[in-house]
Order: structure tokens, then C-alpha cells, then sequence
């Protein structure tokens, strides 16, 4: 007899993984199943849910009548640009959006498309709410997809149903729809050739983008420390380390000179080190969590230490940069590490209860997709996170530049922003599956589960003084979910609401038209306030943010000394090379 020497457990889970990683590639890495899952269970109980179906048809009717009535107050025929064309402007809809603010959808019969598309975004959402018995993420996961199909139908996309379209095709003779289809030719072989946007030649990094001088002092498997260069005689004593999230290059912390956060830090007398993470591949797939925290925030903070000769240091951590930080300072708090000053967390959560609109893709089912996908490959890729965030913000993304460049036929623009968001980076699977599954789906950080070398650790621990943005409209960490860190830390808290969303909320340097931000601090000792309490309690202030920051930095900083070295060859830590190092032009 020969003796079988396989392990047969582990044969059977490769062959699990490969089969569902083989699905995974035909089906843009979503589980099929969960969506199927999420279907069947909300159409079964909306089945059994008389009442829920009684309340939806008396809402189609209801709408239908508002329809009709709304239609007759508005009777004017005509369409833009012929002869018998005449409008009534002075009746708005019952239901208004800012898609449709331009003033010719309140032109007949546009304005009865426009509604009626709103009343059936109205009714869909109603639909998959508050299903007796359904599961919640199912009912999102449903609401989402509808949503993708309304999206593609809407009025906005179509030549004749959109009437800033269709008087542009009627003034132009169709000029701007021939322009549309060489501006979709090219779009189409920039894809299939792999060949990037000629507008990014504007915006390179290191010559346009992220051109704040300074020397790369440190570079290991996962990451490079930045030095920049002080621009004023005499700086604080105490430097800032900045701490990016990984699912992202470091630079738009160093955008164009105007916005860079680091050059204005510098302006304020700071010495200032970042973090720019390595874009990981192959042979970083087993890199985790803990691998970020000692190869990544230790590292630096300790050759901080050893370059500046200071042990205090400011942190600053940006979206999971700024998790990661919280994490960092909570292990720090539990060791008695009293290296850090103060804390700075921009748009970053540590309380994954109500993570956002990420959480359509992460359950159960989802993650053993992007599991078995990425235990192939080795790291989850840009092109896999960007298409998350298409599907989240697709009218924006997709459907604005559909009209814009195919159907007016006008030329796309690009600013600095824009073009550091078409630069994708990708994550080890290892670290990618951990954040996931521990902060996102478990949220072990905000239970006081989550392990660093072994042990546990607890916000409760961090007693250093926070600072912590968040931004209106942010989809990614929205602005509630950011403020469940103050039950988290008994620590004087200083907690900032800015307009904007994710990424333009953040950039908002001092000058910036139209920027304003609440704020509100609360000493360790007081009583804790619900965010829709603190919200009517702040107060409102024109303006950056920025400024507010740099005043509170300013409060907890010695006076200025004379800058530190750069670099410290004789502790290990030479100057590399020139900002903005090698890592971040990694593809």
C-alpha cells in the first residue's frame, strides 16, 4: 500500500482557494454569493411583509399624484433653441438635488424627467429600508446595486432627456457628440494600451507634486523616512512625525507648493518627518499589521529620536495612518513609552461600529473572495481598491465625466489632487486581511481586543492630548464614526469639523475659498457630548482648519531652537537620498 504523505485539510483548502480565487477574477473580485444571499433575503421578506408592501404602493401613488399635480402647474412646451420654446422658472419640484440644479431642468417636459427619476431614487430607497427580518447589510448591499442600475438610467445621461446636452447638440450642430467619440476613442486606447493620461504630464511627481526639499534618512522593507528641510532660522524643539495610510502615496500630505500641509508645517517652525510607505509586492505578502508598527511607526520614531537628539514628538496620522497611530500610542500608553507630546488624527476611525460606505464590501463572504484572490497574487492591487470607490461614487466618477467629455464633448481637467488619486497603490495580503477582518468587521481596537506583541491594548490608555479632524461629507470615515474616539480616550480632546469630504477636506490650506470648520474642545474631566450635541455646540469659524491646528500645536510646543542635523550618519542614519525618495515612484 503507499502511504498518502499530503496533508489532506490543507489540500482541500487549496483547492477552496483556488477555485474562489478563480471566480474572484471573473466577477471584479465581489462574492457573487453574498449578493445573491442579499437578494433572496430581501425579496423573501418583503414578501411577507404586507404592510412594508402596502406603505411602498401607497408611496407609488402618492407620487404619481404629486407627479400629475406638479406637471399641470407647469404647463410650458417647447425646447431649447426653437422658436415656440417658453419656460416657467418659479415652480420648484417637490423634490430637489443638486444633479439637476441647473435651471433648464425646470423646463417642461425635463422637469417632469428630473422628478420623476428622484421620486424612483425616493421609492428604491424606501424599498430596501426597514424590511422586517432582513438583515441590515443585506438590505445596503441590495439598495447599492439598485442604485448603480438608477444611476446608469438617469435622465443626465441621455441626449435628448438632458437639456444642457441637447441645446449644446442643437448650437453646435453635433460638433460636441463627434468631439464625445474622439474623446472616447482616446480614453479607450489609453485603457487598452495601458498608457496614462497625457494631463499627468503636468503633475510629476518630484518636479510639479511633492517637491518639498529634504533627504530620505531611513529606508527598510516597508517604508522610507523623510527629513525635510527647515525654511525658518529657529524651530520648535519638539518635531512632527507623519504617518500616512499605506492605501495611499504619502504626497498628498506634499501636494503643489501652494497646498503642500508639510511645507506650511515647516513655515510654522516645525521640523517635519513622513513616512513614505513602499508599494508593496510579491515578496512582501506576508507582511502584517504588526510588521507596519515596528518596521513602519517604531522605526521612525526611533531614528527621530536618534536624528534630533528630542524625545517628545508630535504624531500625526492620516486616515488608517492616523488608526495605526492610535494603535502605536495606545501600545506607547500600556508600556509606559512616554516618547509622543501629542496625537493628531486626520480623518481617521477607531471605532469600526459604523465604519461608512466601505462596509458594502466587507463580511464574511466578501473577505474569503479577497482572501483567496490575494493568496494568489500575493497583495490586493490599486486597480481592486479604485473600482471599490467608482461603485461608491459612481454617479460622480463615471456618469459627471460621461456626459462632460462624451456627450458635451468637452476636454476633461485635472488638478493635483486628481492626479495623485490615479496614483493606486496595492497592500501585502497579509496586512490587508488583518486590518479587515480585526478593525473593520471584528473592531477589536474600540473592544480592547486588539493584540500588539501579544498583548492587548486599550485607547483607555492614551492620556496625551488629541487633536482629531473630520470632514463632512466624508464617505470613506465618515465624520460620526470619527467621533466615537472620544468615549474611547479619557484624554483632553480637541475635536474639528471641516466641510469638504475625505481628501479635499483635509487639503485645505490657509486661503482657500469657500472652507470653514467647527470646533470644540473637552478637558478629561468633563461630561461627554453626542456628536448632534457637540455639532449645535461648537463654534463656527471661516476659513482653514489649518490655522486652528497650527495654534494648538503652537500651545504644546517649547520655544524655537536652532534645527536639528539633517540625517545622522554616525547612528545609522545616512542621508539616502533627495525627497521624495525611490518608494514613491514605485508602480
Amino acid at each position: 500500500m503507499v502511504k498518502n504523505t499530503c496533508n489532506p485539510q490543507t489540500a482541500m483548502d487549496q483547492l477552496d482557494q483556488r477555485f474562489q480565487a478563480s471566480i474572484a477574477k471573473s466577477t471584479l473580485s465581489m462574492s457573487p454569493l453574498q449578493g445573491l444571499l442579499s437578494y433572496i433575503d430581501w425579496s423573501r421578506h418583503l414578501a411577507i411583509s404586507p404592510g412594508k408592501q402596502l406603505e411602498l404602493f401607497n408611496l407609488g401613488v402618492a407620487q404619481s399624484l404629486a407627479l400629475a399635480q406638479y406637471a399641470q402647474r407647469t404647463q410650458t412646451v417647447g425646447i431649447p433653441g426653437t422658436p415656440s420654446y417658453h419656460s416657467n422658472l418659479n415652480i420648484e419640484p417637490p423634490i430637489t438635488d443638486r444633479r439637476f440644479s441647473d435651471e433648464r431642468w425646470k423646463i417642461w417636459p425635463f422637469n417632469i424627467l428630473q422628478l420623476s427619476y428622484l421620486m424612483t431614487e425616493e421609492w428604491w430607497k424606501e424599498a430596501t429600508t426597514d424590511i422586517r427580518g432582513a438583515t441590515p447589510h443585506h438590505l445596503d448591499l441590495v439598495r447599492m446595486a439598485g442604485q448603480q442600475f438608477l444611476n446608469a438610467l438617469s435622465p443626465k445621461n441621455f441626449v435628448p432627456s438632458n437639456p444642457e446636452v441637447l441645446q449644446k447638440t442643437l448650437e453646435e450642430k453635433g460638433a460636441n457628440l463627434l468631439r464625445g467619440s474622439m474623446n472616447a476613442w482616446q480614453l479607450f486606447m489609453q485603457q487598452y494600451t495601458g498608457t496614462p493620461d497625457p494631463k499627468l504630464e503636468n503633475f510629476k511627481v518630484g518636479q510639479h507634486l511633492a517637491t518639498t526639499p529634504g533627504k530620505v534618512v531611513l529606508r527598510n522593507q516597508l517604508m522610507e523616512l523623510i527629513q525635510y528641510t527647515p525654511t525658518t532660522e529657529k524651530v520648535h524643539p519638539e518635531p512632527i512625525l507623519i504617518t500616512p495610510a499605506w492605501i495611499m502615496k504619502y504626497y498628498i500630505l506634499d501636494l503643489s507648493p501652494h497646498n503642500s500641509m508639510i511645507r506650511h508645517l515647516l513655515d510654522q517652525g516645525y521640523t517635519v518627518f513622513c513616512i513614505s510607505w513602499k508599494n508593496p509586492g510579491v515578496e512582501e505578502r506576508n507582511m502584517g499589521m504588526d510588521d507596519y508598527l515596528s518596521m513602519g511607526f517604531f522605526a521612525a520614531l526611533d531614528a527621530i529620536n536618534q536624528i534630533t537628539g528630542q524625545h517628545k514628538v508630535h504624531a500625526t496620522g492620516y486616515c488608517l495612518g492616523g488608526t495605526l497611530l492610535s494603535i502605536a500610542a495606545a501600545a506607547m500608553g500600556r508600556d509606559q513609552d512616554d516618547r509622543l507630546l501629542s496625537i493628531t488624527m486626520l480623518a481617521a476611525q477607531t471605532d469600526f461600529s459604523e465604519p461608512g460606505e466601505l462596509s458594502l464590501f466587507i463580511d464574511n463572504s466578501q473577505l474569503a473572495i479577497l482572501e483567496a484572490e490575494m493568496a494568489d497574487i500575493g497583495y490586493l492591487t490599486g486597480e481592486q481598491m479604485a473600482g471599490a470607490f467608482l461603485m461608491l461614487r459612481s454617479d460622480l466618477l463615471i456618469w459627471s465625466r460621461y456626459i462632460k467629455e462624451l456627450l458635451l464633448g468637452e476636454e476633461s481637467t485635472m488638478n493635483d489632487l486628481m492626479a495623485w488619486n490615479t496614483d493606486t497603490t496595492r497592500m501585502p495580503a497579509k496586512m490587508h486581511s488583518q486590518y479587515l477582518r480585526r478593525l473593520f468587521l471584528n473592531d477589536d481596537l474600540a473592544e480592547g481586543k486588539y493584540p500588539v506583541n501579544g498583548r492587548p491594548v486599550s485607547l483607555t490608555d492614551i492620556h496625551l492630548p488629541v487633536f482629531c479632524l473630520g470632514t463632512e461629507t466624508d464617505h470613506i470615515a465618515p465624520w460620526h464614526s470619527v467621533y466615537k474616539i472620544h468615549p474611547l480616550c479619557c484624554t483632553d480632546m480637541t475635536f474639528v469639523l471641516t466641510n469638504k469630504g475625505h481628501n479635499a477636506g483635509v487639503v485645505s490650506e490657509p486661503g482657500h475659498k469657500n472652507r470653514y470648520y467647527r470646533v470644540l474642545a473637552r478637558a478629561k474631566d468633563e461630561p461627554y457630548l453626542g456628536p448632534d450635541e457637540w455639532y449645535e455646540t461648537a463654534q463656527h469659524h471661516e476659513g482653514s482648519w489649518w490655522n486652528c491646528w497650527f495654534s494648538w500645536l503652537k500651545e504644546r510646543s517649547g520655544k524655537p531652537v536652532s534645527p536639528p542635523p539633517m540625517g545622522n550618519p554616525e547612528k545609522g542614519y545616512p542621508l539616502l537620498c533627495d525627497a521624495p525618495g525611490v518608494y514613491v515612484f514605485e508602480k
